[in-house]
């Protein structure tokens, strides 16, 4: 009971913001005095905190204020990209304190020595944090492949086949898809829509479909593969082995071509260059006839584009909208919203300190050992 209880009164302080002892008894239905001892256990675990005065004490006297603490615990985000390894450090409200990348090359790599590069980093990060004041207190992880059970059963760009991931730290650890996550990043950090698709430009093309702020996952897990829609059923052969997929017309191989990076491919869209515009051109018609068929299937009332996706938005955004207008005019008039992610590149690994946030959220009592 009280473990429900504890989730109950740090839900409402998420929910609704800073309130008063006094007003949260009214709006959870518990006695003034069982919130009284409850903020109290929050307050020495340094999940929130109490400052300033409100109206809403008793006989409308102020009160103090209960709010998320951002000074004492926070979360950890991972994820492993085919050219990098990222972590980020976000406490309770949201602000994220640390963000550290490192260049890898990662394509077709041995996990063995890619995990070991990850634990480095988790090393020097936590300690930042530790020195800053702050108390990890669980970490997620965002990898560009399947995950079932906390095993990454297949990340063909990796190269990695069941690979369990269970040794990274000693903090209590999750692990998912790096769509997935960024659907969540997006949710929680970006537009904060609550029903929305988001598409993951990178080497492959993941989706997250939102509904109703929970990200849905289907009944393998393996929701959101849109890198592997045929749009054209006779074309290049794809590495899943079809043929014609969408990731051999808009993945990052397709796009940036003998470019060697996503940032030289936005200098040269500025400059004007026909290849660059080109390429871009057929990436965006190959999303629209993709993303037609998702609208078909799923009803999204927006389409978030975010991964290398978000630099390229401007360029992406005319022949995407042109091909779902074309596709879709007859059946429902107007096609989704098309927008560009908020928060870009950085989605899927505050996705994964979010989830661990969520999670905090959600059972306080267990994650914290109260």
């Amino acid at each position: 009971m009280r473990a429900r209880n504890l989730a109950v009164v740090l839900g409402t302080i998420h929910r609704s913001g800073p309130n008063t002892r006094a007003a949260l008894a009214e709006m959870t239905g518990l006695t003034k005095t069982t919130v009284s001892s409850l903020v109290s256990d929050l307050l020495e675990a340094g999940v929130v905190t109490e400052s300033g005065a409100v109206r809403g004490g008793e006989r409308g006297r102020p009160g103090v204020a209960v709010s998320l603490s951002g000074h004492r615990v926070a979360t950890l985000g991972l994820e492993i990209n085919i050219d990098y390894l990222a972590a980020c450090v976000v406490d309770l409200t949201r602000t994220v304190r640390l963000r550290r990348t490192r260049p890898a090359d990662n394509r077709n790599s041995s996990p063995a020595g890619t995990l070991q590069g990850l634990r480095d980093l988790v090393k020097e990060t936590t300690a930042e944090a530790g020195e800053a004041g702050l108390r990890i207190i669980g970490a997620a992880l965002a990898v560009p492949g399947t995950v079932e059970g906390g095993v990454l059963r297949n990340a063909p760009h990796l190269g990695w086949r069941d690979v369990r991931i269970a040794d990274l730290t000693d903090l209590p650890f999750a692990i998912d898809n790096e769509a997935n996550l960024a659907a969540l990043g997006e949710l929680w950090f970006g537009s904060r829509a609550a029903d929305f698709l988001y598409v993951s430009g990178e080497i492959g093309i993941g989706a997250g479909l939102v509904v109703g702020g929970t990200v849905f996952r289907g009944t393998f897990g393996l929701a959101g593969e849109l890198g592997h829609v045929v749009v054209v059923p006779d074309g290049p052969a794809c590495r899943c082995g079809g043929q014609g997929c969408l990731e051999v017309y808009a993945g990052q191989d397709a796009l940036l071509g003998d470019l060697g990076s996503v940032a030289e491919l936005v200098a040269r869209l500025e400059s004007g260059d026909r290849r660059a515009v080109a390429a871009c051109e057929r990436a965006g018609h190959a999303l629209g006839v993709a993303l037609t068929s998702a609208v078909h299937l799923m009803d999204p009332g927006r389409i978030v584009l975010g991964g290398i996706y978000a630099p390229l938005f401007r360029w992406l955004e005319g022949p995407v909208a042109e091909g779902l207008g074309v596709r879709l005019a007859h059946m429902r008039g107007t096609p989704p919203a098309l927008v560009v992610s908020g928060i870009g590149a950085d989605a899927a690994v505050l996705g994964a300190a979010g989830l661990i946030i969520q999670r905090l959220i959600a059972d306080p009592a267990q994650v914290l050992g109260l």
